[in-house]
Parts: structure tokens; C-alpha cells; sequence
């Protein structure tokens, strides 16, 4: 199986403990998982290195790295010793980035969303229900309901402090346009993922950012929104009605104390 990526004689430079490590990586990284892959073996190890390497800049990468020649020195040297160019090196950190952070805002979102909806649970007077544990299709995540008040809340989370990206579907956005219930939370958890701050984004903030639709033929489906500190509203207005007493600082004030 090691043929299949070169020669022992190739690597007569190295010790036998760093052949191992090599070895040993590829196969923690998963590149031995698919032999039958379609994708060139140097963009596969490529990738592979860009997504389990933890150098700073790649968490931000879609904001950093808008061209092929904006590359951080350390990936163009990478690239370089697999035989890759710039533009195959670039579109490698874009296929990787966009795959890492689509699996990282599955699994931030549902804790975010997990961890919302169970201190509902004990500050609300009426029913919770998490909606999107059995659909998609409701336009919000999560329904309160009491007899005289309710709130249908799109719940987007992250673990940055300083900066704030959500998407929004054009369900989701549709849904509010016709939905005065509707509210957009923002959830920021800790690195264990422990509920430290709640918000609200404004509806009409969110109307003045979307992009337009510019003729019949042609209609956005998923948009990025990128929203500064300074605009999302501590805690949740439109359940604060519903809270009882005991509710914590963090549904009122939006930072836990």
C-alpha cells in the first residue's frame, strides 16, 4: 500500500522514525480511505495538509484569500514542493475551506440550537418546541408559545467574539417578511460549547442587506451576511414577555454573567 505513494528508496534523506510519522499522518488525515479518489494525488495531500494543518489564517480564509496571489507564504511553499501552481494551490484552500466550514457550522449551529431551546425550556412560561429537529421547512428553528405572546426564532451561532457571519435561506427570509413573529438570535457559545451571549438581529437590518433580485429570471437562494458588532440587540424582545422570573441574565441582558 505505501507503493502507492512512492518508494521506500525516496526517502533514503530520512529516518526511519520520520518515514513512520509521514506514514502515519497519511493515514490519520484519511488520504488512505480513498485510493479510488478521481482527485490528483498532490491536490488530495494538498488539501489535506491545508484542513488538519491549524495555521491561523485558514479559519478566515474566505475573507483573506480572495485571489491566488493573496496565498500565505507557508501554503505556496507547500504547493510548490507538491508540484502544484498558484491557481491549483488557491482553488484547493477554497474547495477545503468551504468543506470545513459547512461541516463546522452544522455542528456549531445544532449545539447553538440545542442549547437555546433547553434554557427556554426552564425560563419560559409557555411551550417550547424545537421545529427544526423534524423540519426545515418552517423558516425558523425554534417556536414559544404562551396564550397571549408568541415567537418563531432563527437561531445562527458562533464561537467568534469578533466577528459575525450568518446565512440566511430565502425560506428563512421569506418566512420573516411574512411573519411578525419571526426573529433572528444570534447564539455565541464557549469552546465547549456553553451558551455566553444572546442577540437579536433587526428585521429591517437584515431587508437593507439581502441582495435584490434584479429580474424575473434570476433569484438568490442562500445569501452570507456579515453583521457588525453594533447592530444585534442584547437578549431576545420578543420573548422577554414570556419569561418568568427566575429566567437568567443572559434571555435578558444577553450576556451570562
Amino acid at each position: 500500500m505505501r507503493a502507492l505513494f512512492t518508494t521506500h528508496s525516496d526517502y533514503s534523506d530520512i529516518t526511519p522514525t520520520q518515514y513512520d510519522a509521514a506514514y502515519a499522518w497519511i493515514g490519520d488525515v484519511g488520504l488512505l480511505d480513498e485510493l479510488d479518489s478521481k482527485v490528483p494525488l498532490p491536490c488530495r495531500v494538498f488539501g489535506a495538509a491545508m484542513a488538519n494543518s491549524q495555521v491561523p489564517w485558514f479559519r478566515d480564509a474566505d475573507l483573506l484569500i480572495r485571489r491566488p496571489d493573496e496565498l500565505p507564504e507557508d501554503a505556496l511553499r507547500a504547493a510548490e514542493a507538491l508540484g502544484l501552481t498558484q491557481e491549483e494551490a488557491f482553488a484547493q484552500v477554497s474547495t477545503v475551506w468551504g468543506k470545513v466550514d459547512s461541516e463546522e457550522r452544522s455542528r456549531i449551529g445544532t449545539a447553538g440550537e440545542l442549547a437555546l431551546v433547553e434554557l427556554l425550556s426552564k425560563s419560559a412560561k409557555g411551550r417550547v418546541e424545537h421545529v427544526a429537529a423534524w423540519s426545515d421547512g418552517y423558516g425558523y428553528d425554534i417556536f414559544v408559545d404562551t396564550r397571549q405572546h408568541s415567537a418563531h426564532l432563527e437561531v445562527k451561532t458562533t464561537l467568534r467574539k469578533g466577528r459575525l457571519t450568518v446565512y440566511i435561506s430565502r425560506n428563512e427570509y421569506e418566512t420573516m417578511m411574512r411573519d411578525a413573529d419571526w426573529e433572528l438570535v444570534t447564539v455565541r457559545l464557549t469552546a465547549d460549547l456553553q451558551l455566553a451571549a444572546v442577540a437579536a438581529v433587526p428585521k429591517r437590518w437584515i431587508v437593507d442587506h439581502v441582495p435584490s433580485d434584479r429580474s424575473p429570471r434570476g433569484r438568490w437562494q442562500s445569501c452570507r451576511l456579515d453583521i457588525p458588532p453594533e447592530v444585534p440587540v442584547p437578549g431576545i424582545p420578543s420573548v422577554m414577555p414570556m419569561l418568568n422570573e427566575a429566567a437568567p441574565v443572559v434571555l435578558r441582558k444577553g450576556f451570562a454573567s
